[in-house]
């Protein structure tokens, strides 16, 4: 049966403990042992107990009361407790109940000092605190050996519901990973022959037993068998140990080696003295020279034999080999598929119109064409402009490549310096060198006629006059506050723009000859137009080299690359005002343009491209191009790809939602890049460069983020000579037809349209 001891010592400590309970008296703590009230575990339910916590108890000695209950009500102290009497009583009544317990009516009596009271304990509780003293359980009703039940090994595991619910494990329906290692080991040793098909049904216990076999059958052991079997080279590639790599055969020999070669490999006396001056590695057969001889009994030893064999040797022995893995791979699998060039139109194919600069009286000496730096059309795609190295701007038709308009700008400059600086007359008499245009922006915006050029450290707004009645009152609207500015712009004196950049007005200068000359015989070409010509001026500290319109019209940003943290200036043309964005800047800054959609500003310095937030007034992102120079910028109209050009030959494209490093680098042209641009409506991109040619690429940009750009190179466009090893200098795409403008240092302008 159980046992229902305490324990496995249960029985001797019992018999060990003085007060252990004997068999006799197993019926009368039978009674004893029943189970506790467990149905709550508070101690004091009615709440009659002391709750004074932690506070010493000989605070309350002079007190009657020993503390408070949960009711807030004292705990009296009892004056029948223990506590309360002297020594002499406490002996009697522990005498008392000494004798009582042997009688067996007595009770076991504890004093309770947080509540000040003399407590009986129960028979149980007696009973336990024997048990705990004896080494026993204290409970008599545990059982420490109980049977075992097969919850997991039962035949019915309903009975327990372990593991019931569980889902059976992924592994239970896929072969065994182990199963297939073993295959593919008895694959591999039978494939080596080192056991064969008897051994795996069975039939051979061990392998040994068909080895010991074959040699009892045949003792002698001497059949014939292949000497050249043609698997050699596959033993000795099966083989432990390393791979045995054989020598290089030598190449079989010619005609030249013949005893009676054919006359054109036998050489000349001039042939024999070229020979003997070259190595004998540089020399066509070596040391041996071709020799005819009348029959095969005639050719003698050959000198040579030893010294080549003991090269032959030393090459063996000294020239380490390798193996190598050839992969026969087809070289246009490994060319990406691009569509055709011509499933992939319009793009601009071919040289139509011709715009032919007029030649000046310095130009006709020299017996040089001017070269063409800049180009701009305007947003109708009726009007280009172009401008020269000499200074001069000129606006042309399109269609017709008909000369309309004229503008030297040095007689601007002129004007300019004799409004800035009136006390400087010493340097007014001095003969003014030329200064080319060096770049050149028409106004975005359909309703303002107007452009910007940049000379020098000047950067000047045009009026075209080309507009119609309603666009000749808003260009009017937009150019009156440049055209009556005064004291320098509506700039605050105390802000760092004012040191930087001054507004001039070029209107109502009737002071000099050379003011006069500026307006005069510039009539509009439209009727409608009011004014053409140079409206004002914005004189900078530094020479600026580059400028770029605000997508609205009204703003417009200066770059001067020498002029330090001023090198990048923001101009407003309808309040004629200025403000310097940047207090100081990193590198030189080479380029800037806005963003089509958003606030942002893209600073470009010589290797790197910077984006600003106007708004939040700081730096969103770096772009690094690894470029050593950056010449050309340009935005994509999306305005999520950015495309860059340097003068190290590279043309970067970057994506600003993958990184800030390049998505693509291309690498077509031989010399620098001078320009490259986006064509607003078609998806295309071209690149200038110095060797003369324009690159043509169709850059399909998808709306859909998880597919990359399509960047295909369709035709390659020549039409200028390279002159002093410039090139094409500038390139912009017409804004509504897939044609191109290109301009060279050859002193021409192109026309490139899609025939």
């Amino acid at each position: 049966g159980k046992k229902r001891a305490g324990g496995p010592n249960s029985n001797a400590a019992s018999s060990s403990a003085p007060d252990a309970v004997t068999a006799a008296d197993a019926d009368t703590t039978a009674k004893w042992m029943h189970a506790d009230d467990l149905s709550s575990d508070d101690e004091d339910a009615d709440g009659a107990g002391n709750r004074i916590g932690r506070v010493p108890l000989h605070w309350y000695d002079d007190y009657d009361h020993i503390g408070y209950d949960a009711h807030g009500q004292r705990v009296v102290k009892s004056q029948s407790s223990s506590a309360s009497k002297d020594i002499l009583d406490r002996v009697i009544d522990a005498a008392d109940d000494l004798e009582a317990n042997a009688a067996g009516n007595g009770k076991f009596t504890v004093y309770d000092a947080l509540n000040a009271r003399d407590v009986a304990l129960t028979p149980r509780q007696v009973e336990l605190i024997r048990r705990l003293q004896s080494g026993a359980f204290a409970h008599p009703e545990h059982d420490a050996n109980p049977d075992y039940v097969a919850y997991f090994s039962g035949v019915d595991p309903e009975v327990s519901g372990l593991n019931s619910d569980r889902y059976e494990k992924k592994s239970r329906f896929q072969p065994s990973k182990w199963e297939k290692l073993q295959v593919r080991r008895l694959l591999h040793r039978l494939k080596c022959g080192s056991i064969n098909m008897d051994y795996l049904e069975g039939r051979v216990r061990d392998m040994n037993d068909l080895v010991s076999k074959s040699k009892d059958e045949d003792p002698s052991g001497d059949k014939p068998f292949l000497l050249w079997k043609g698997d050699e080279e596959d033993e000795l590639a099966l083989r432990k140990g390393p791979q045995h790599m054989p020598a290089p055969k030598l190449p079989p020999p010619g005609h030249a080696y013949s005893y009676n070669p054919p006359e054109e490999y036998l050489p000349n006396e001039q042939e024999l003295k070229e020979w003997e001056e070259l190595d004998p590695e540089d020399r066509p057969y070596g040391h041996f020279v071709p020799k005819k001889h009348p029959n095969l009994r005639s050719v003698g030893a050959y000198e040579h034999a030893v010294r080549e064999r003991f090269e032959r040797c030393l090459d063996l022995y000294l020239c380490p080999r390798a193996m190598k893995r050839r992969l026969n791979i087809d070289p246009e699998s490994l060319v990406p598929s691009l569509p055709k060039a011509s499933d992939l139109r319009p793009f601009p194919t071919a040289k139509v119109v011709a715009y032919e600069v007029p030649e000046t009286n310095a130009t006709k000496k020299e017996d040089a064409a001017v070269m063409v730096r800049c180009l701009t059309v305007s947003p109708d795609g009726q009007f280009l402009v172009s401008g020269d190295e000499n200074g001069v701007v000129r606006l042309w038709e399109v269609q017709t490549g008909r000369l309309l308009r004229s503008w030297d700008l040095m007689l601007v400059l002129s004007v300019g310096e004799e409004n800035d600086d009136q006390n400087d007359k010493s340097q007014q008499g001095e003969p003014q060198t030329k200064k080319p245009v060096s770049s050149l922006e028409w106004n975005p915006n359909r309703s303002h006629h107007c452009l910007l050029a940049t000379i020098g450290k000047c950067a000047i707004v045009i009026s075209t006059g080309t507009g119609g009645p309603d666009d000749s009152e808003l260009t009017d609207a937009l150019l009156s506050a440049a055209s009556a500015c005064k004291h320098g712009g509506n700039i605050a004196p105390e802000s760092r723009a004012a040191k930087a950049v001054k507004w001039t007005s070029l209107q109502h200068k009737k002071s000099s000859k050379s003011s006069s000359n500026v307006n005069a015989n510039t009539p509009p070409i439209s009727a409608y137009g009011t004014a053409s010509g140079p409206i004002c001026l914005l004189r900078t500290n530094r020479e600026c080299t580059h400028v770029q319109w605000h997508r609205k019209g009204d703003y417009f940003v200066t770059v001067s690359p020498k002029a330090g943290a001023a090198a990048v200036l923001i101009h407003q043309l309808s309040k004629a005002a200025s403000q310097q964005p940047f207090g100081k800047v990193k590198g030189e800054i080479q380029l800037a343009c806005f963003h089509p959609q958003k606030p942002f500003l893209f600073v470009a310095s010589k290797e790197h491209v910077r984006v600003y937030h106007l708004v939040k007034q700081m730096m969103v992102k770096r772009l690094m191009s690894g470029c050593r120079h950056i010449s050309s910028l340009d935005v994509h109209g999306s305005g999520d790809h950015v495309v860059v050009g340097s003068l190290d030959r590279r043309l970067v494209w970057f994506d600003l939602d993958l990184a800030n490093t390049p998505y693509k680098t291309l690498k077509y042209h031989e010399r620098a890049l001078r320009s490259v641009g986006f064509h607003p409506r078609y998806p295309l991109m071209a690149s200038a460069s110095d060797d003369g040619s324009i690159h043509v690429f169709h850059s399909m940009v998808y709306s859909d983020l998880m597919r990359n750009p399509l960047i295909v190179p369709v035709k390659v466009l020549r039409g200028h000579n390279v002159v002093n090893s410039l090139g094409t200098l500038a390139m912009v795409f017409h804004p509504t037809q897939p044609w191109l403008f290109s301009a060279g240092a050859d002193g021409k302008i192109h026309l490139f349209q899609d025939l």
